[in-house]
């Protein structure tokens, strides 16, 4: 009842609304953040001048925290959800997002919806889960929302013949011979990961408050679990790392950035670790971290596939590994490709940390990866998928 509700005032409040062939409409992670393949592919055609006729929108849950990018070029600012905005989406040609839209919203015929996701799978998704954890979603829920999602894409973005693989088969795309949408050619997300500067990477450590700070930077980026879920409080991070250890043995020598996945409501006390673990969850942009880090440290989130483009050490902390590979998500791909080691305490973390900040190579193992993960990736992904987009 309730989606029959939402989609009957969809349709009633955009009814008689008509598609503008040169109006874009973007939108990241629900509205939460200016961020990932919807950011470079808008950034790629404000330099344009082919589409300098375009209007684009960028739909927020927070509208005025974005409200400078009105500044640029043809661009408005709407709040998400709202009426505005689904009018907005009723008058744009083009739909550019990196997550999973609201069951009642539909994307005209003549309109053109580009599911860009947000990164590369190592977890199992969508129709390909066996078992999962997750204590507010059913396996069964989960696939049904999948399938009607994939209903509404015409193009799907991917970065390599295994992401494609994985995208078909997670939104059971060959059943609804949707298989041909997948627009193969790299990820615009990581483009920046080519193209930044010097002046990039210090307008960054300023901002964070870590200019001047001469020390190796951990950006320490773990997944959400699925099954930490508190009730009136939403995903919380349980502390499976000891800082006080890491602090003892590591704060003469290194900072870590903190970043824990956009489910968490954070709950990690920050100023118990004043100058040595920095809040960087309210960072719009991870790519912004990527560059300033010199190690990252992550467990089962797909950070590492983007962050392998440049080629610098990555430790996978996985003290839980037999539980979310045997009873959660699952993995596409086995661990031993992995480039980096494993860690299983906080011992072997910290031996591991100092260890790749001496010794580290780029290794015929991490080429391998990145031969089989990023190949498509040089900074010129946003170009080609927006000539594939745009005809």
């Amino acid at each position: 009842m309730l989606y029959i509700y939402r989609y009957t005032f969809f349709k009633m409040r955009t009814f008689g609304q008509k598609v503008d062939e040169k109006t874009i409409i973007f939108g990241c992670y629900g509205g939460k953040s200016y961020s990932c393949s919807p950011k470079a592919i808008y950034e790629y055609m404000q330099k344009d001048p082919k589409y300098e006729e375009y209007k684009f929108i960028w739909a927020f849950k927070d509208p005025e925290k974005y409200r400078d990018l009105e500044k640029n070029k043809n661009t408005t600012i709407v709040k998400q959800g709202k009426t505005q905005y689904q009018k907005c989406l009723a008058k744009a040609k083009y739909w550019i997002f990196n997550y999973k839209i609201p069951e009642h919203i539909y994307p005209k015929k003549n309109q053109v919806f580009v599911q860009c996701w947000h990164g590369t799978p190592l977890k199992r998704l969508g129709c390909d889960l066996i078992h999962f954890d997750n204590v507010l979603n059913t396996i069964k829920g989960i696939k049904k929302r999948y399938k009607i999602e994939a209903k509404k894409f015409s193009y799907f973005l991917s970065p390599s013949k295994f992401a494609t693989e994985k995208f078909i088969s997670a939104w059971n795309l060959k059943e609804i011979n949707k298989q041909d949408i997948i627009i193969q050619k790299g990820y615009p997300r990581n483009d920046f990961l080519y193209n930044f500067t010097k002046q990039d990477q210090e307008k960054i450590k300023k901002e964070l408050g870590i200019e001047n700070v001469n020390k190796k930077i951990i950006l320490y980026a773990p997944t959400y679990r699925g099954d930490q879920h508190q009730a009136g409080m939403g995903y919380v991070y349980k502390e499976e790392i000891d800082f006080d250890k890491l602090k003892q043995d590591l704060e003469q020598d290194y900072i870590i950035s903190f970043r824990p996945h956009y489910f968490i409501a954070n709950t990690f006390d920050f100023e118990k670790y004043n100058g040595f673990v920095y809040n960087v969850a309210d960072v719009d942009d991870v790519n912004d971290l990527y560059i300033i880090s010199d190690i990252l440290v992550t467990d089962y989130s797909s950070v590492f596939f983007d962050f392998a483009n440049l080629k610098r050490p990555i430790i996978f902390h996985m003290y839980d590994l037999e539980h979310y590979r045997d009873k959660s998500n699952g993995f596409y791909i086995d661990v031993k490709e992995l480039p980096g080691r494993i860690t299983r305490t906080d011992e072997e973390l910290i031996k591991e940390i100092k260890r790749v900040t001496k010794e580290f190579v780029y290794d015929s193992k991490y080429k391998k990866f990145n031969k089989k993960y990023n190949y498509l990736d040089d900074g010129m992904a946003s170009k080609r998928v927006v000539e594939e987009i745009i005809k």
